[in-house]
């Protein structure tokens, strides 16, 4: 297990500090926002990318995968009704893709709630499905560029579209792209799972389509500032063979980003220390 931060904690840092930081709380990644080192990602170049990546390297980090996707530039959304909003936002996937390969990236994570909802006039069924198109296209996408693309699955007090690792497992088994997998966010799967998270681990670990997993309290804050018992997490992970990066993500910085960071990384590593002895 490889420990990577979220680099929106330590923004508005300039990337190069937020990489100095993350590597001195001891971290071995950022998860990068890709809105936070580009106000407009659509025209970010490759070669732009691999200098993020290099700069994490002069820190000794690596960039571990992409999150936060659709934040920018505005309009994006996979369920709009209009086709060429989806063909906009699709083509933007790529290219993200293409970014998350060119930073040394494994995964991108797909949550963006706000750019899949069910638009007004729409069903569930309709929106369900435009966003199941746009996803089966960006898998062919992260396939070429030897990447993994993770669908979300969110609370439904964020979206409708793909709440369950359930949900997100029947898509990506339906799309048939072997790029496109899922994902467990905690806090996300604490609000709208019926099993713990210990439980969806040993459940869907050995299905092998559960890519990527994050880690923050439902409670939206840190991993350890909420009610949620994180030595049974990194014990069912660990139990599965997980070898694979755990990133943290916290949307409410207490006492603000760079203690939130210090915090996560001081209990994470002290539990990860405890399963090892005992291991």
């Amino acid at each position: 297990m490889r420990l990577s931060l979220c680099n929106e904690v330590l923004a508005p840092l300039p990337f190069e500090a937020q990489c100095r930081m993350a590597q001195a709380l001891g971290y071995a990644g950022l998860e990068v926002a890709p809105y936070t080192v580009c106000d407009d990602p659509q025209t970010m170049t490759v070669q732009q990318a691999q200098a993020l990546r290099q700069m994490a390297a002069d820190h000794g980090l690596e960039i571990s995968g992409l999150h936060w996707l659709l934040v920018k530039p505005a309009g994006l959304s996979i369920t709009d009704p209009d086709p060429a909003v989806r063909a906009r936002t699709v083509a933007f996937m790529r290219h993200l893709c293409e970014l998350c390969a060119a930073m040394g990236g494994r995964y991108l994570v797909h949550g963006s709630p706000a750019q899949r909802r069910v638009p007004e006039g729409s069903s569930h069924e309709q929106a369900l499905a435009r966003a199941a198109a746009a996803w089966a296209l960006a898998g062919e996408a992260a396939a070429a560029c030897g990447v993994t693309y993770c669908i979300e699955p969110l609370s439904r007090d964020q979206t409708a579209i793909i709440n369950t690792v359930a949900e997100a497992v029947a898509l990506v088994q339906a799309a048939g792209q072997p790029a496109l997998r899922t994902m467990l966010d905690t806090s996300s799967a604490g609000l709208a799972e019926s099993l713990s998270v210990p439980a969806l681990i040993e459940h869907w670990l050995p299905s092998g389509l559960v890519s990527h997993i994050q880690l923050n309290d439902p409670n939206r804050r840190a991993p350890g500032q909420g009610a949620m018992a994180f030595g049974p997490v990194l014990a069912a992970l660990q139990r599965g063979g997980w070898q694979g990066w755990v990133a943290v993500e916290p949307f409410e910085y207490v006492p603000d980003g760079p203690g939130s960071a210090a915090w996560s990384a001081g209990y994470l590593k002290g539990l990860l220390q405890t399963l090892d002895h005992r291991a």
